[in-house]
């Protein structure tokens, strides 16, 4: 078992009579790229600014390299954070930000001048110490927050949604780039975002996290193909959410692989992998991702074992890989949506066309709902 860079224990705290994080206690392992994945408002950035030493908790514990951090201010703790808005120093070189947290330690010039020169090579940026802040490109400006955070050789690298202010490429460009440095340097990177294609990209584990609690910790393909809540099957990836009432329980069907019937609001009778036991009779709410529905022009051209369904095409949603189909289920006029396949084979479809749609219900998970 890898050791221990991060571990918060029964962590809470409260604003003003409301609490922002609710008795959180986890672990992150030494090296790993940790995310906290959540909505505005559900406490990320407090927590993060708890572990950071700007906020003090109300309760709990906090250890960082296996030492206890309540009462040890920002400043002499073995953390560094990196911003969304990345607060580099305008009248300062590249090399001077980078050298800054080092002159403040009393570091000898011709030591600085050495590290710093390392740092901005491992970074991709060599022989950029005289350029001035306002001569970078975004990214570039984003590399030179992280090596003036990374030359300080702290056990925890925190980054509060440091790709938010830059635009949708140079973003995706940049989250190789940050898994990249995360892997070449091995310092412990715990990341904040509210962008799931972010935490799901970056991360070794990742920590969902709504209205103050983590609703579960995993790495990115347990989150999203083993969902243990709703609210984790509705915010990590895009999903069909069903919401209707048990005709069968899940607690009597482990012979049939643990699948429960339903039948929808509007009056649609499907299957799906229960998580946890649902009784008949109860409120439910279901999950279908895109990429698991298999659409056809015929039915017949569909898996025989699975249920099949006939639809009508609504909307067509061209995004090359990221294409799909919004269509209505022809009794029920639900709607779904459906990724298309990348070979092309429905490049001709068209608004109105009827086509059949079929899931595994394996591949489908259902919740019994909170309102039942």
């Amino acid at each position: 078992m890898l050791p221990v860079d991060l571990q918060a224990e029964h962590v809470g705290k409260h604003y003003g009579g409301q609490a922002a994080v609710k008795d959180l206690s986890f672990t992150v392992e030494r090296g790993s790229f940790f995310s906290i994945l959540g909505p505005s408002g559900c406490g990320k950035t407090t927590l993060l600014r708890m572990i950071a030493g700007f906020l003090v908790p109300d309760t709990g514990q906090i250890h960082i390299g296996g030492k206890p951090m309540n009462g040890v201010p920002p400043n002499k703790r073995p953390v560094n954070m990196v911003f969304q808005h990345l607060a580099l120093f305008p009248m300062m070189s590249v090399g001077e930000n980078v050298g800054y947290g080092l002159a403040r330690r009393g570091l000898p010039r011709a030591e600085i001048a050495k590290k710093v020169g390392a740092m901005l090579e491992r970074v991709s940026l060599p022989g950029m110490q005289d350029k001035r802040v306002d001569q970078l490109s975004g990214g570039q400006r984003q590399r030179v927050a992280i090596a003036r955070s990374l030359v300080l050789e702290p056990t925890l690298l925190l980054l509060d949604e440091p790709l938010g202010a830059l635009d949708l490429k140079l973003r995706e460009h940049m989250k190789l780039e940050l898994k990249q440095l995360q892997a070449a340097f091995g310092t412990t990177f715990v990341y904040i975002t509210h962008d799931q294609s972010e935490a799901l990209v970056l991360s070794d584990r990742v920590a969902v996290m709504n209205a103050g609690r983590f609703e579960q910790v995993g790495t990115p393909q347990q989150l999203y193909y083993e969902p243990q809540t709703p609210f984790v099957a509705g915010f990590v990836g895009a999903s069909n959410r069903l919401s209707g009432r048990a005709t069968s329980s899940s607690t009597t069907g482990a012979a049939a692989g643990g699948l429960v019937a339903f039948t929808t609001a509007q009056g649609l009778a499907m299957r799906a992998r229960a998580i946890g036991p649902i009784e008949s009779g109860q409120a439910v709410e279901a999950f279908i991702r895109p990429e698991a529905v298999n659409l056809a022009r015929q039915a017949a051209e569909l898996p025989a074992q699975h249920p099949t369904q006939a639809g009508e095409v609504q909307s067509l949603l061209f995004d090359g890989a990221n294409s799909a189909v919004l269509l209505r289920e022809t009794a029920s006029r639900m709607e779904f949506r459906i990724a298309l396949p990348q070979t092309g084979r429905f490049s001709d479809l068209r608004i109105g066309e009827a086509v059949a749609f079929s899931f595994d219900p394996q591949q489908a998970v259902c919740f019994a709902s909170a309102s039942s």
